[in-house]
């Protein structure tokens, strides 16, 4: 039985319905758990043993996401992103489960690292960590806090996540879009968008492969689509795919801006783009690039609301 935490969240809600057409029995909560306390984590996990079918995977897609607010809200987003992830992971030794954990592109500081060149790469899971703002440390945290309490781990770190089951940036760009004639955009920010269906099938694929007997090596992977670009990019793409697709009826400029011309509560990295190499050689996966998993993603909303 595999326990997904946070499973109405938009990467949530969208592995669940992954796990259930792969045929994996999956249980999930979400906020009727509190992962701060250990207890209410070990009753479930225990009752659930009494049941006759026993927790042999934990996922966690649990997790403090208001970069801004938690700059003024440290406290609750410490007790979620290192607290709670610390507890699942004591919870998941305790009853002898495997743990997928779920972590992001702002453990580092966005710098980027050079190579050998002197060119930027993109980061690899061992390059050292370094965040810039309550978010990112609470998250660098977690990934700590999990591998002190549990070897049997692993941490999927991502970037730019959208999807249909939540806010994020393709959702607020098509709406503005519809509501404005011109929209400005951050074009010295780097990264690979991340479309939560990819991620969810690539959680599903470590939950697979290890079932079947396959060695997969515990420790933290990354995982985006594949290609880089800004963020004005990003929205450039989403513009036209929209038009053509017909999500978009009316006309609308979309600008370049410099981070400095659209303040925030906390820097944004400046460079997210993450190596895939070893997800994809572990795997043995194929990672779509970002434009076609967009486009794909952008069909499926031709038929409904957004």
């Amino acid at each position: 039985m595999i326990w997904l935490i946070g499973n109405r969240g938009m990467l949530g809600t969208e592995l669940s319905l992954v796990l259930e057409k792969q045929g994996l029995a999956c249980m999930g909560t979400d906020r009727e758990i509190d992962i701060t306390q250990p207890n209410a984590l070990t009753f479930f996990a225990e009752r659930q043993a009494v049941t006759g079918v026993p927790i042999n995977w934990i996922i966690n897609c649990a997790a403090y996401t208001a970069v801004d607010k938690a700059e003024d809200d440290g406290e609750n987003c410490y007790r979620l992103n290192t607290e709670g992830a610390g507890n699942i992971a004591v919870c998941a030794k305790r009853i002898g489960a495997r743990m997928i954990h779920l972590s992001t592109d702002y453990v580092f500081n966005g710098c980027g690292v050079k190579d050998t060149s002197g060119a930027i790469r993109p980061y690899r899971e061992d390059d050292e960590t370094d965040p810039i703002g309550v978010y990112g440390r609470t998250k660098r945290d977690g990934e700590r806090a999990v591998q002190e309490n549990t070897s049997d781990v692993y941490i999927i770190r991502t970037a730019w996540l959208y999807g249909k089951y939540g806010n994020n940036f393709v959702h607020t760009m098509l709406r503005l879009m519809k509501e404005r004639d011109t929209v400005t955009v951050v074009d010295d920010q780097r990264g690979s968008p991340t479309w939560a269906f990819d991620l969810a099938h690539t959680i599903t694929a470590f939950i697979i492969a290890s079932e079947a007997g396959k060695t997969i090596p515990f420790g933290i992977y990354h995982f985006s689509n594949e290609g880089n670009m800004s963020w004005f990019d990003f929205a450039r793409e989403i513009y036209d795919e929209g038009r053509n697709l017909g999500l978009l009826t009316d006309g609308c400029t979309v600008k370049p801006c410099t981070s400095a011309e659209f303040p925030a509560r906390v820097k944004r990295p400046a460079y997210s783009v993450l190596d895939k190499s070893k997800i994809k050689d572990t795997l043995g996966i194929t990672i779509p690039f970002w434009k076609e998993s967009l486009s794909i993603y952008l069909h499926t909303l031709v038929k409904g609301a957004i």
